[in-house]
């Protein structure tokens, strides 16, 4: 597997600990992949991406031809030597790998933790700022053509685009009957942080089925795998019969007249359907000029709610 970066804006760090008053050394912080951005090394292990990918709609073709560069940030400075991998284009699509030394297997362990930091210190109004852990084939992974078609086992960061604003979690899966791959996203997902702070982004499934987003180590959300995604990873108890048929007698009416039914002896036939309780009153506080419905004041629209997708939001009466 490879590790990728979609980034807008963005640095991407790692811990580093305080050598003295004004500098940073490479911590001793072990882990299957930890990247600290300090040998002077990263042009040699990182590859930038050279594909191209299709508009939406099918579109103008676009090129991931964003610039990269290992440098400090310019925004809210921390320590001297502390940098981060920097995209340095506006407006470009950007795609950058690192391949592992080995083939990533999490089965036998008893948590998979991914974590990095984002620093968004020009903004974001449009773009991802995600990890993508690409899944491995018989062809490798081709780091020049790495595109939004290359396929990936994990994704998960911050992105945000007009009124959609989430942090990211989609986990491929690989249905073990008919083989076939299906992203599972994460439903409601937390909001990221937009400022330009730098941001530390913690994902942790555990061998339970469960799994928790943690932002700058408070979590953000936690629950289980098989509850919580959309499409679920388990298929459903009951699915409807696809060799199942309409009887040639059946009818489609929910209701008919009863055949046996016999009008009562005291029906009225002038009568009414309904008549005004000659009891009832109007209450005190009776304002007659009142519309009939209002909206409700104690509602909020839901944080999943997109404006662009689902529209204006309005209130329910």
């Amino acid at each position: 597997m490879k590790s990728q970066l979609l980034v807008a804006g963005a640095i991407l760090q790692s811990s580093l600990v305080l050598a003295d008053a004004s500098a940073v050394k490479t911590s001793s912080v072990s882990g299957f992949f930890v990247e600290q951005f300090q040998d002077g090394d990263w042009e040699n292990k990182w590859s930038p991406s050279e594909a191209t990918k299709e508009g939406y709609g099918g579109g103008e073709t676009m090129q991931y031809s964003g610039v990269w560069n290992v440098e400090e940030p310019t925004v809210y400075p921390g320590l001297k030597g502390d940098k981060g991998l920097v995209v340095k284009s506006t407006a470009t699509h950007h795609a950058i790998s690192v391949p592992f030394a080995s083939k990533l297997d999490p089965k036998g362990k008893k948590s998979f933790v991914v974590q990095y930091e984002v620093k968004l210190q020009k903004g974001l109004d449009c773009g991802g700022a995600y990890i993508k852990l690409l899944t491995d084939g018989e062809e490798g992974i081709q780091a020049k053509e790495f595109s939004d078609k290359t396929p990936y086992t994990v994704m998960f960061g911050p992105d945000k685009c007009g009124g959609t604003q989430k942090v990211h979690l989609i986990i491929r899966h690989q249905n073990p009957l008919t083989g076939e791959f299906q992203e599972k996203h994460l439903k409601n997902p937390p909001m990221p942080k937009t400022d330009k702070l730098t941001n530390l982004y913690t994902l942790i499934i555990n061998d339970d089925q469960t799994y928790e987003i943690k932002i700058n180590d408070e979590s953000a959300k936690s629950g289980s795998l098989l509850e919580d995604f959309q499409p679920p990873f388990n298929p459903p108890k009951e699915i409807d019969d696809p060799e199942d048929s309409k009887p040639e007698d059946w009818i489609d009416n929910p209701k008919m007249v009863d055949p046996d039914a016999v009008k009562p002896d005291d029906w009225d036939e002038d009568a009414p359907m309904e008549i005004p309780d000659e009891e009832a009153e109007k209450p005190e506080g009776w304002l007659d000029n009142e519309p009939a419905t209002i909206p409700d004041p104690d509602a909020e629209k839901p944080e999943e709610w997109d404006d662009d997708e689902d529209g204006d939001w309005i209130a329910p009466s």
